[in-house]
């Protein structure tokens, strides 16, 4: 059965040169010719009669064979990189491939999980799996740098010890144009790398989704009170670090009157313009009104560690009263149990 599959992939073929004009021969070989081929080969010195020789080993050429490439063959694209994407882990390459050293078992267990889950999302087909082993069915990547449309399956396996938690993925086997070849060097390190990309990249968005669900389920909860900033001034205390209230602020002010005109985060600044809703407005909330002219304000807002402070000034940078610095605080809290109970 030919299964074929198309996986995006410009998302972490990050280190891939897209040529301006040409053909995809043209991203991989030297834009110049190659006349060295022609050079003649080397022969062995010889001495003039009767000079004597003499031995010198500073500038000595080992000899020895290199293999690699000559001419066209030789691949100018620069070499794929592991994308760093999971804390703590090392990764190690060699010629089998690419080996992850994850710092904890239960990121091991994690990635491995992903792993599976990317593979069925994917439709990759798996020839055989066991507990620690898993080899795919050929998974085809579309590639503007190759000529033809390539494919290779890959052995994924991992291992978990007292000090070890790897988790490795080598490619078998290649193909090209739908034609089985022999597994080049260069071809096993890049598209093993470029696999392995696909899990990193994978395993950085789901962390950070569940951060992003961490962070609404905690701004869900910010206690607000009055309190005094370290100069012993009055000002609003929210219960909440300054990141998660900072994102919270913009939507909880325009359901009380604020308009926000700009925002500074490095400074902790907001600019507002301040229109009090009507009378029902304020009996539906609960509280009473805001004791604050219809006018501009800036919001500053303090980082205080798992807290924030909230003063509160006009245009003129004059500090409103306490009075009403007081009005807003349970304005606040209100607004914030309304807006949970929703």
């Amino acid at each position: 059965m030919n299964y074929k599959y198309r996986l995006a992939v410009t998302a972490v073929m990050v280190a891939t040169l897209a040529g301006c004009s040409g053909g995809a021969e043209r991203r991989r070989q030297a834009n110049q010719d190659f006349t060295y081929l022609e050079t003649k080969p080397l022969e062995s010195w010889a001495l003039p009669s009767g000079a004597q020789a003499s031995q010198v080993n500073d500038y000595a050429i080992p000899v020895q064979s290199f293999p690699g490439e000559l001419g066209p063959a030789v691949d100018i694209r620069p070499p794929q990189q592991v994308l760093a994407l999971i804390p703590g882990a090392r990764t190690v390459k060699d010629a089998d491939g690419v080996t992850l050293l994850l710092a904890k078992p239960d990121e091991l267990t994690k990635v491995w999980t992903l792993t599976q889950r990317l593979i069925a999302e994917r439709n990759i087909q798996l020839l055989s799996q066991s507990a620690n082993v898993m080899e795919t069915d050929w998974v085809n990547w579309v590639n503007e740098d190759e000529e033809n449309p390539v494919g290779s399956r890959y052995r994924i396996e991992k291992s978990s010890g007292s000090a070890n938690n790897s988790y490795k993925i080598t490619l078998v086997d290649w193909r090209e144009g739908g034609v089985e070849k022999p597994v080049s060097a260069i071809n096993k390190e890049r598209y093993s790398i470029l696999m392995t990309n696909l899990v990193t990249s994978r395993y950085d968005q789901q962390e950070r989704d569940l951060a992003r669900l961490r962070a609404q389920e905690l701004v869900k909860q910010i206690p607000i009170s009055m309190g005094q900033d370290r100069s012993g001034l009055p000002v609003i205390i929210a219960r909440a670090p300054y990141n998660v209230f900072w994102e919270r602020l913009p939507d909880l002010l325009g359901q009380l009157g604020f308009t926000v005109e700009g925002r500074n985060r490095s400074q902790g600044v907001v600019e507002v313009k301040f229109r009090s809703p009507d009378d029902a407005f304020w009996t539906e909330l609960g509280t009473k009104p805001i004791q604050l002219d219809d006018r501009s304000y800036n919001l500053q807002l303090g980082d205080l560690g798992n807290r924030t402070s909230v003063n509160v000034t006009d245009s003129d940078g004059k500090p409103v009263t306490e009075e009403a610095l007081k009005s807003l605080a349970p304005v606040f809290a209100a607004a914030i149990d309304r807006a949970n109970n929703s």
